[in-house]
């Protein structure tokens, strides 16, 4: 496929020096730049944390959109949970996205890249069960029933809080930019997706062999189930988190600064009332020249 992005802008963007740009006055997402990540780590839990909290004492339920990566923030919430006794009996969960083997088709739970797998293992378990955000109120994406998260969302009045990563290519969750030139999707077709199923572009294919089985692409599941943009960008508050290094500063300089396309589906994300960028410094340098 051809890209219809502006270079020239995009070369201008690229070359902004750090210093410049959390107060840029064309930044289009709010960003906040933290000095490493173990910082921007800490500093998601502790948010999510005081959301809970704050929800708590208003007597009113917290309704997330969560994510499997990054995760590094996870342990730090856990921790905070468990010793400052934060119940989570009132928190709606709704997990993002999940990988699917070459036939669409869910992979166990014990399967290294099962994302639903690894939340319950990694996320639910360690959590003091009198705490714990109940069964009844986490939501996995099936292929199943793929209207079923959306109508969850729906019945618990909408969603509080989106926390998401963001992909080389600008994807939330696997909204990943369409890369077939057999059939066209539009920006707005892209704003207003639902729950599907698809296959994975090739640089997420890479992207996740490379970070997690030493470049095996053949252990990564080829297809995926996510949550639309609609979904996603429905949220009172968008929090991207990123922390992945010079792989991840073209798309970070995009959504702050470019302008909305089909490219980088996070440019949806660009007149968000409450959207916030928080990410370490390395992940913030200018793609282009040196500081």
């Amino acid at each position: 496929m051809t890209s219809h992005l502006n270079t020239k802008k995009l070369f201008e963007i690229c070359r902004i020096p750090v210093e410049e740009l959390e107060q840029h006055p064309g930044l289009k997402v709010k960003l906040l730049i933290v000095d490493k990540p173990e910082d921007m780590h800490r500093w998601a839990a502790r948010d999510m944390a005081d959301e809970v909290s704050q929800n708590n004492r208003k007597g009113v339920p917290t309704r997330w959109i969560l994510p499997c990566g990054p995760t590094k923030q996870y342990p730090f919430f856990i921790n905070y949970v468990n010793q400052e006794k934060i119940s989570l009996k009132n928190v709606h969960v709704f997990h993002m996205d999940d990988l699917l083997d070459w036939q669409g088709r869910h992979v166990p739970l014990d399967h290294p890249f099962s994302f639903e797998g690894w939340m319950k293992k990694y996320f639910y378990e360690p959590i003091n069960p009198e705490l714990n955000v109940p069964v009844s109120q986490r939501w996995f994406p099936s292929v199943y029933d793929i209207d079923g998260i959306s109508k969850a969302i729906e019945a618990v009045g909408g969603v509080d809080t989106t926390y998401g990563g963001i992909g080389y290519r600008g994807h939330i969750a696997m909204n990943e930019p369409p890369h077939v030139p057999w059939y066209t999707v539009t920006l707005d077709d892209m704003r207003n997706s639902k729950t599907r199923i698809l296959h994975l572009n090739d640089d997420t294919l890479v992207a996740l062999s490379q970070r997690n089985v030493g470049g095996c692409s053949h252990m990564v599941p080829p297809m995926a189930i996510t949550m639309g943009m609609k979904d996603l960008l429905s949220a009172k508050r968008l929090r991207f988190l990123s922390d992945t290094g010079a792989w991840k500063r073209t798309v970070l300089r995009m959504l702050l600064l470019g302008e909305q396309t089909i490219e980088y589906p996070v440019t949806l994300a660009q007149g968000h009332p409450d959207a916030l960028l928080v990410c370490d410094r390395n992940s913030i340098l200018p793609p282009l020249g040196n500081e």
